[in-house]
């Protein structure tokens, strides 16, 4: 059978199984209401696309819910405070993602009129939208033929055409494949069915002391065209071997006065942890786990604060016996904490720090590694 044939038939079985069999997602328009003619909502489309990114789908739902319940529309969402948006992402992590999404909301609706931009080379000038964001929103929310590839997809391609070149090496090799199956119809649906493969037939497997878990090729709507079976689609795609994450280590200081507030650092946008509320503190420095090989720096608004402490700030200055531990994508970071209780007037504070009271704490945009930080300083519960 020639190639096209195959590729053909392969992505009408899969859609005749995506239409009996598709997930039910909040963001999702069915394929039986887009046959009656519902359209799909581009604000919903792009909302769930960017918290997709790094986070999976049990978790985006309650987080869409809360947002789309509270910013309705790209306009509501333009016109709320970045830091209430930012307060609201609290506990998605890759925070860049909020604020991308709140400046791409401004622009959307500042240059565009509130009208979502609907080609992949329009959406690729949104902040926070790269090449795979842009495929999708514009197949899955305007019906553009665009070529749609995320993990779930890569695994499913490298296993029904037997890619056997490890990954990240391979990706050029899986998007001519998606390329030659995706359709000229129903691309956005196509794009849907295969991430819905992936995730409930053609999954990942992984090695427990019950062995290896295989996928569910028996009732893969893919398995009479499909390269690779059992074990041997267990092991696609391979990956290139991971280097060991590195520790980093650091100091964070909660530094209270009397009357129940703390003191918070607002990190600039760019960097770890941009743009987010922080307890103030050193670096994080790579290797030793001494803290005195990751002091404050003396130059710095923290270490000018701990210089005058005698001096200035008086009180009790204690360091806790437990470390606050995070693990981030390509590092994990070991936080050294210092409280600092202040007996007397409070010092004025450097630029982009403030004192916010202890019992707001839950209410804003502390990043995780922060939010243990506060726990185990006995600011939260």
């Amino acid at each position: 059978m020639a190639k096209a044939k195959i590729h053909q038939q392969a992505s009408q079985a899969l859609l005749d199984w995506y239409d009996q069999h598709h997930r039910d997602l909040p963001w999702r328009v069915s394929p039986q209401a887009l046959q009656s003619g519902e359209r799909p909502n581009p604000y919903h489309v792009w909302l769930s696309e960017i918290m997709l990114q790094q986070t999976t789908v049990p978790t985006v739902k309650s987080y869409f819910a809360a947002f789309t319940t509270r910013w309705q529309t790209v306009y509501d969402l333009a016109s709320a405070s970045r830091d209430d948006v930012m307060a609201a992402w609290a506990g998605l992590g890759y925070y860049a993602r909020a604020r991308n999404l709140h400046r791409a909301a401004e622009i959307i609706v500042q240059d565009h009129g509130g009208d979502f931009p609907d080609t992949e080379a329009e959406l690729l000038t949104l902040p926070g939208i790269g090449a795979y964001t842009a495929a999708a929103i514009a197949a899955i929310a305007f019906g553009r033929r665009a070529v749609v590839v995320d993990g779930n997809i890569e695994r499913v391609t490298a296993r029904w055409e037997n890619v056997t070149k490890p990954l990240p090496q391979a990706k050029p090799d899986l998007y001519q494949v998606m390329d030659a199956l995706t359709p000229d119809q129903r691309a956005g649906d196509f794009a849907q069915a295969m991430m819905d493969l992936g995730a409930m037939i053609c999954t990942p497997s992984r090695r427990s002391g019950d062995g290896l878990s295989l996928p569910n090729c028996g009732i893969c709507p893919l398995r009479s065209t499909c390269a690779t079976r059992g074990e041997a689609a267990a092991a696609l795609p391979r990956k290139a071997p991971k280097t060991k994450r590195p520790d980093r280590h650091g100091v964070a200081l909660i530094i209270t006065d009397q009357a129940g507030h703390v003191a918070l650092e607002r990190r600039g946008d760019h960097g770890m942890l941009g743009g987010l509320d922080v307890f103030p503190g050193s670096g994080w420095a790579d290797g030793s786990k001494d803290v005195a090989a990751y002091p404050i720096d003396a130059n710095s608004p923290a270490g000018a604060m701990l210089a005058g402490h005698d001096l200035m700030l008086g009180g009790q200055r204690l360091t806790l016996n437990q470390q606050a531990e995070h693990i981030f994508s390509h590092f994990r970071v070991l936080l050294t904490i210092e409280k600092i209780q202040l007996d007397g007037v409070r010092p004025p504070l450097p630029k982009g720090w403030r004192w916010e009271s202890i019992e707001t704490l839950p209410n804003l945009a502390l990043p995780t590694v922060m939010v243990k930080v506060a726990r185990l300083g006995g600011l939260l519960a």
